[in-house]
């Protein structure tokens, strides 16, 4: 894949600026303007994963390229970039405003319960974009500001009032979607679906020629789940509607998809990566799946 990008990096990309790890014990924080940072001549924005969070409020028209998805937004939409997930944005206008904050995993670290992988706009799979009015974008930037205004005051608990002002963030995008989809099983096969999806996120993404794809049948997620076949495939069946097997094949040709766009890796490479005995069963899954071959997708 795309090298992974560092706060060293950012800084040096971003500011010409050596990352000298300020307040690194606690993970990290900073705050912009987006528009004080896209200064002419600057390098494009490379699709990478990076070593830190961000949260963007970003004003104009982009087009996002997040994970194998591009997605294009215009007006004032709230973004939250996952470290396991890589990503580019371009600006298709000149006039685009906006701010955004990067943090690190330890400046929660003993914060909050559970981690924030577990939020709806951090999973894999989450949507991570939030369209908003313009009432919204009023409160959110006024988010931002007082985040400016708090990093630059002497006062001893600033971090600690940070916090809360990104878990405001936070929150206030979940509510912007239906409650009643967030954290809820609502039945046995709805919680083992849940931990099977999990279980299969877990593995990706594909990050090095090395890194391999295990579990890769019905069979392999119920010997962890310790439950017998069946069982996994009727409760992934009702509570999706989809069978284990074609959840395995999506997620499967969604990393295929990414590896092929985003690397340099050979086919025989990829096919390693995805847990393929050998290229002619990739080659045959792939054609299966897309009508075509991993070699004419990528031209």
């Amino acid at each position: 894949m795309e090298p992974l990008e560092t706060l060293a990096d950012f800084y040096e990309r971003k500011f010409d600026l050596k990352f000298d790890g300020i307040n690194a014990d606690l993970g990290h924080f900073n705050v912009f303007k987006l528009e004080e940072c896209n200064a002419p001549g600057r390098p494009p924005v490379q699709y990478s994963r990076r070593d830190f969070y961000k949260i963007a409020l970003m004003r104009g028209k982009h087009l996002y390229h997040y994970g194998d998805k591009t997605l294009e937004v215009s007006d004032s939409t709230l973004m939250f970039f996952n470290p396991e997930v890589p990503y580019t944005f371009e600006p298709l206008t000149e006039d685009a405003t906006g701010y955004f904050c990067i943090f690190k995993d330890a400046f929660f670290a003993e914060y909050i319960r559970g981690s924030l992988k577990e939020l709806p706009m951090y999973s894999p799979n989450g949507k991570p974009a939030y369209l908003l009015t313009q009432q919204q974008d009023d409160a959110f930037a006024h988010i931002f500001l007082k985040m400016i205004e708090e990093l630059k005051s002497d006062y001893a608990f600033k971090f600690d009032l940070i916090r809360n002002y990104i878990m405001e963030m936070i929150h206030g995008a979940l509510k912007l979607q239906p409650s009643e989809t967030l954290y809820k099983h609502a039945d046995a096969n709805s919680r083992i679906a849940a931990v099977f999806t999990e279980l299969l996120e877990r593995q990706f993404p594909i990050e090095s020629r090395s890194q391999q794809f295990k579990l890769r049948s019905a069979k392999d997620f119920a010997e962890k789940l310790n439950v017998h076949t069946n069982h996994l495939n009727r409760a992934i069946k009702k509570a999706t509607g989809k069978t284990t097997t074609s959840h395995i094949a999506d997620r499967l040709i969604t990393e295929a998809i990414a590896l092929l766009k985003h690397t340099n890796w050979n086919i025989s490479e990829i096919s390693y990566t995805l847990g393929f005995e050998d290229p002619a069963h990739f080659n045959n899954f792939f054609k299966k799946q897309t009508s075509q071959t991993p070699r004419t997708y990528r031209i």
